[in-house]
């Protein structure tokens, strides 16, 4: 039965990467892998009481993670309902395109770890739009928009899902975390920056300079205070794991609680419909779902190889066969651009207990780094880099042609700072 548990594993995640070509949603195959793989599972056993105790201890992790994105998810949501990413706007004071990839860049360096790879780079694109016409100009900053936004989540526990799922799980602590990742991060967003801002030249267009002052629904002050609110939430959940020791998730769901009060309170005296679309109910039904089945599924599913010890035996073959735990990490990451980087950490940690590698090991360390930022080789390659290509209709091979090369040598760079970083902080 292990076989046909493994080819059904197989099968569905090989329609969650061909998820375009086939025309099915990644989720959908996702929950039917991940259902199939455990119903199998219990079929062929005999100790039912034994596989349905397994399923509900992997079904907890899950729901941990998903509660979290949930909670984070309907935050900045309610955030862009308020307008409140609109002040970002404000502050790019620059009429040069070079320069504007900079500063492009840097904040959604810094957004990402604050929010999460992927509503930042769906803000930042949408930002971009109002800034540039030229369509090759657009591409090349929404390339690198992806790259930036990778790099920035990598870091942060709360900035891409990989990393959030290291850090939920007990795998990486948040301090350290984000020391022995952030020179990483940066050096993975200035190789390829330096090489596309030398190909952003000239002045920004007329749709920058005569563009009209944006018409805010929202009061200045409350559209000022949502946003202060909501980040404050999201970046108040890793120093309330710190000081009480409950689970992520206890966290962003006080946060969202703070949040949703306050904004009840904010909205009271306003009609019904102006009250409506700024409410937490509104940003409840706005927010993406299906990712959340998606990563419920997926984790469901790999589960199952973990219960069956599928993932410890990949493990030992790797050892014996590479033997290297840095070469590991690197080829985890470029395959993350071919592969969804959430069910590869999933199996990595599946492969290699705690046991094996303490939390704050070089190679959870490594594996955050590497599953958060090598996504960004190919388009497809990670949640930013599909929702880019989405939004501003972005080839692949254009992507590839222009952006995988600056973004690989990006990915070796950081790598090696971060290697190089580590053999100076823990000689011998």
């Amino acid at each position: 039965m292990t076989f046909w548990i493994v080819l059904v594993f197989i099968i569905g995640y090989g329609a969650i990467t061909l998820e375009h070509a086939l025309k099915i949603n990644k989720s959908a195959a996702a929950l039917i892998t991940g259902v199939l793989t455990w119903t199998l599972y219990i079929v062929s056993g005999h100790d039912h009481e034994h596989i349905n105790a397994e399923l509900m201890h992997h079904l907890g992790e899950a729901a941990g993670i998903i509660f979290f994105l949930l909670g984070a998810m309907v935050i900045v949501e309610i955030i862009d309902a308020h307008e409140g990413f609109n002040t970002l706007v404000e502050m790019i004071r620059t009429s040069r395109k070079s320069q504007l990839v900079w500063i492009i860049s840097i904040m959604t360096f810094v957004l990402s770890a604050i929010l999460d790879n992927l509503t930042t780079t769906i803000v930042m694109v949408s930002l971009v739009r109002r800034l540039l016409r030229d369509r090759e100009d657009r591409l090349m900053m929404a390339g690198m928009i992806v790259i930036a936004a990778n790099a920035g989540g990598a870091f942060s526990p709360i900035g891409d899902v990989t990393t959030t799922m290291l850090w939920i799980k007990g795998y990486v602590s948040t301090g350290n975390i984000i020391l022995a990742l952030f020179l990483p991060s940066v050096a993975c967003l200035l190789v390829p920056l330096v090489l596309i801002s030398r190909r952003m030249q000239g002045t920004l267009g007329p749709m920058y300079n005569q563009a009209e002052p944006h018409q805010r629904a929202v009061d200045r002050q409350e559209q000022r205070l949502v946003l202060l609110i909501g980040i404050g939430a999201l970046v108040f959940t890793p120093i309330f794991k710190t000081i009480t020791h409950l689970p992520p998730f206890m966290g962003i769901l006080l946060g969202l609680g703070v949040v949703w009060v306050v904004t009840d309170l904010m909205h009271h005296g306003h009609e019904e419909a102006y009250r409506d679309r700024l409410s937490i109910l509104h940003a409840l039904r706005r927010i993406d779902a299906a990712s959340v089945l998606f990563f419920l599924g997926i984790l469901l599913a790999v589960g199952t190889l973990e219960s069956l010890g599928i993932l410890r035996q990949v493990a030992g073959w790797m050892d014996q066969v590479i033997g290297n735990v840095s070469i590991v990490a690197i080829l985890i990451g470029i395959l993350s651009a071919i592969v969804d980087n959430v069910p590869l950490v999933a199996a990595a940690m599946g492969m290699y207990s705690l046991e094996t590698y303490p939390p704050d090991h070089y190679f959870w360390e490594f594996i955050a780094y590497t599953a958060g930022t090598g996504g960004s080789i190919l388009v497809i390659g990670s949640a930013a880099g599909v929702a880019a290509m989405g939004m501003e209709k972005i080839d692949f091979f254009w992507y590839l042609r222009r952006i995988s090369l600056p973004a690989l040598l990006g990915y070796l760079a950081g790598a090696g700072v971060y290697m190089l970083q580590y053999s100076l902080t823990h000689p011998g």
